[in-house]
């Protein structure tokens, strides 16, 4: 069992544990030995979001990995995504990502990317775990000249720009349209309106002025409706919301209609079983995802194939069975013919080119997807013990499966950032699943609450 790591690396509020600076550096110097294998120079990028414990986590990681005779590679606020690309492109043996993703500020988490830009499996963050906790680490330090140095990556920004820029088609370009972006006050209030700019848009950007502490406060993904009601002032042909992180997107139509990482995956997903360029025909998504997406999918000629919630377990389906289009419903998408991880930026552009290509609204193009009554009910927990091992719970859980009986879906589980249960459930009547759910989660309430 992994004591820190939970889905997306690791998480808490900062400067308590475990999101202090002892941990950031003991976590820098377990990152350094685990990627120090070859008696060479190493070398791990670290980026951030724009948090104000950003400063004080980034310089406990810089002196693990110093520590341990790694040099380090700084590139300062840079969406996640864009740490992952820099990662590999600069063929480094890790990438370091020192973000809470779409939490408050006064969180903040550490993840990392592997050498090919991929989040690590569980089997590595264990090992990394083993080396802070089991007491196993090398009693040699480097000294003098072989210490660890840092310095920045001062053109990351450009070459990010250049990268997302790629991945739309050369042949097409964004001049007439324009685009209301909210970047969430986070890594992505560079990057996201200057790739767009530069594409030939029209930007209305918001969410562009951090002051470390108010990324995500009122504003970015989870805050669609604002950048909704700026697609309606300007008359913009697509709203797009971005988290703190920049590695996830919502996108808002040209009527302020809020669509989710669903109805994306289902226009994109289509129309690439049209071109066969779908491999596999297969789309890779999470237990969260609408019964709707698979319907589309399905009626397209393809199928759905799916995963734990969590965009790393994703990557991990679509390398294991060769699939290039996977994500989730919160905005995660990864197109693995451009990205190895989810990527905000890029995934709207996708998006934008058809809408480019086919000279579509992107209303017309949301007219894919049946979207099916959902409902997501949170419970606070005071701890995370197995639903089945309750039985008030469990055979709450069992009758309603029961009454589903085929015609509707439901996902119980725990959130692996918060001290929260999820109970989802998708069916028909809207009514009588929320009847449901809130059945469900009165019990864990009462058990666990």
């Amino acid at each position: 069992m992994r004591k820190l790591f939970g889905t997306d690396g690791v998480r808490g509020v900062a400067n308590i544990y475990p999101m202090t600076s002892e941990i950031a550096m003991q976590l820098g110097r377990a990152i350094a030995y685990v990627f120090k294998r070859e008696p060479r120079r190493h070398r791990i990028v670290i980026g951030k979001d724009t948090r104000l414990s950003g400063y004080m986590l980034e310089n406990a990681m810089v002196a693990g990995i110093c520590s341990m005779g790694v040099d380090v590679m700084l590139v300062g606020p840079l969406p996640t995504p864009g740490i992952a690309f820099i990662t590999s492109s600069m063929r480094a043996d890790a990438g370091v990502v020192i973000s809470a993703s779409h939490n408050p500020y006064q969180d903040n988490g550490i993840k990392f990317f592997s050498r090919d830009g991929f989040k690590l499996p569980d089997k590595i963050e264990a090992e990394i775990e083993s080396f802070m906790f089991d007491k196993n680490e090398p009693s040699h330090r480097p000294t003098a000249s072989d210490i660890g140095k840092a310095y920045r990556i001062d053109d990351a920004i450009g070459r990010y720009v250049v990268f997302a820029k790629n991945t739309f088609p050369k042949e097409l370009t964004l001049d007439g349209l324009k685009i209301a972006v909210d970047c969430a006050n986070g890594a992505a209030y560079k990057v996201a309106p200057e790739v767009f700019y530069e594409l030939g848009a029209d930007v209305f950007p918001i969410g562009v002025k951090p002051d470390g502490e108010n990324i995500n406060d009122g504003c970015g993904s989870l805050y669609p409706e604002i950048v909704a009601k700026l697609v309606k002032e300007k008359k913009a042909d697509i709203g797009i919301a971005l988290d703190g992180d920049g590695d996830r997107v919502i996108l808002v139509d040209e009527k302020g209609t809020v669509l989710s990482g669903d109805h994306l995956m289902a226009i994109v997903a289509t129309r690439m079983l049209k071109q066969n360029t779908l491999k596999n025909k297969t789309l890779v998504t999470t237990i969260m995802s609408n019964m709707g997406l698979e319907e589309a999918v399905k009626n397209a000629g393809g199928r759905i194939i799916r995963t734990n919630v969590g965009d790393r377990y994703v990557a991990e389906e679509m390398l294991k069975g060769g699939y290039n289009l996977g994500g989730e419903q919160s905005g995660h998408i990864i197109f693995m013919g451009h990205t190895t991880t989810g990527d905000g930026i890029i995934s709207a552009l996708q998006v934008l080119a058809i809408m480019v290509k086919e000279n579509k609204k992107l209303s017309e193009l949301t007219s894919t997807m049946r979207q099916f009554p959902q409902v997501l009910v949170n419970v606070k927990v005071k701890e995370k013990k197995d639903f089945f091992k309750i039985p008030q719970i469990a055979s709450r859980i069992r009758e309603i499966e029961n009454k589903l009986d085929g015609n509707g879906r439901l996902s119980v589980r725990y959130s692996g950032t918060e001290s929260l249960a999820r109970v989802m459930l998708e069916g028909r009547d809207s009514k009588e699943i929320k009847k449901m759910a809130r059945y469900i989660a009165s019990a864990i309430e009462k058990e666990l609450g």
